[in-house]
């Protein structure tokens, strides 16, 4: 991903939410230790207790935790913020930095995605973008403006993915035009989202940065779209076989939804969608509970023999986010032998 960025000349910073983890941080910034971007006050914290600075809280501001933002605005070189609505920048105004500190503000576009974020085509989006440069400078400054394509996830396939983050990255540029055409300066302007980013279109270049996340691990759902190739999918959730029962041709193994999440169960393929067994394409998951997962063979005839209690299986999740989510620790295997354990943060 960071050849990618270097060879579009934009910058790499990378969402740090899918693992959570000093380790991969150090990793996705080749070791600088700087310019991330986190989905959580918890991350902000923990990655800024780890030497990490120039942190983006990818989130519309929470207004109710605004003196947790200003001590790691005047703690850190640069803390920045986003959003979206104007009661927000009131919220900021209201709680000026001291030490000649100013708060560092992206603004929200929402190019499409339908989460959080002001359209660009909205004249309201402009005025608020004007406020935030120019109504009080010496408290509040606009660094740039900020989209996530996740409508990308909607997508079958590279090409459908290229057209929307075309789209998003021409709104974005479009409305940075608008703004230096009335005399708002906007120095930055960035977008991401894994799929995108994976396969970038010549037109990204004109942005100044890409914010992509779930690279780090990708997963099931990340090559169902197009995104890598099953053999760049690194993460995978162990579970030992624990029972066998013949006469409904099924292995029960100690993986539920508990240790993978649901996320992909709504495919249109039941819980089979939830993960996929590694190196056993024979093998389908049909059902998971919160503690139990059950497999069954796609030819009907289970060979139990070839699977005893005991033994070991990989699953390949289909959303690595939301499975990552569910564990105190990681596992970093090299050659099939653990050297190092990742501890990620968890909370808000």
């Amino acid at each position: 991903m960071r050849e990618r960025c270097q060879t579009l000349g934009v910058r790499l910073r990378p969402h740090v939410k899918t693992h959570k983890t000093l380790e991969g941080g150090l990793l996705a910034t080749g070791g600088t230790r700087r310019g991330i971007a986190v989905s959580t006050l918890a991350e902000a914290r923990f990655f800024a207790d780890g030497g990490f600075d120039d942190i983006l809280l990818a989130y519309p501001l929470p207004t109710s935790r605004l003196e947790e933002c200003a001590g790691l605005a005047q703690r850190l070189d640069a803390f920045h913020v986003l959003l979206d609505h104007p009661e927000a920048l009131t919220s900021l105004r209201r709680r000026p930095l001291t030490h000649g500190k100013r708060w560092l503000v992206w603004m929200k576009l929402d190019c499409g995605n339908g989460r959080a974020g002001m359209r660009p085509t909205d004249p309201a989006a402009l005025e608020l973008a004007r406020a935030i440069a120019n109504d009080a400078p010496e408290e509040v400054t606009l660094v740039g403006v900020y989209a996530h394509c996740g409508n990308t996830y909607g997508c079958s396939g590279a090409d459908a993915i290229q057209g929307i983050a075309r789209t998003t990255t021409n709104a974005v540029l479009s409305f940075v035009a608008a703004l230096r055409q009335a005399g708002v300066p906007c120095p930055h302007a960035s977008i991401g989202s894994t799929p995108s980013c994976s396969h970038p279109v010549p037109e990204m270049s004109q942005l100044t940065e890409l914010h992509p996340g779930n690279y780090i691990f990708y997963d099931l759902q990340q090559t169902q779209l197009g995104s890598c190739q099953p053999q760049d999918v690194a993460i995978r959730v162990l579970t030992r076989v624990i029972g066998h029962y013949s006469h409904r041709g099924q292995l029960l193994v100690d993986c539920g939804w508990a240790a993978l999440s649901l996320h992909g169960a709504g495919t249109g393929q039941g819980p089979q969608g939830c993960a996929a067994i590694d190196g056993h394409p024979e093998l389908r998951l049909v059902g998971l509970t919160q503690e139990h997962g059950l497999l069954e063979h796609t030819g009907g005839q289970m060979d139990f023999g070839r699977f005893p209690v005991g033994s070991v299986l990989a699953l390949i999740p289909y959303h690595a986010c939301a499975t990552a989510a569910m564990h105190p620790v990681y596992y970093v295997h090299e050659e099939g032998q653990v050297v190092a354990l990742w501890h990620p943060v968890r909370g808000w």
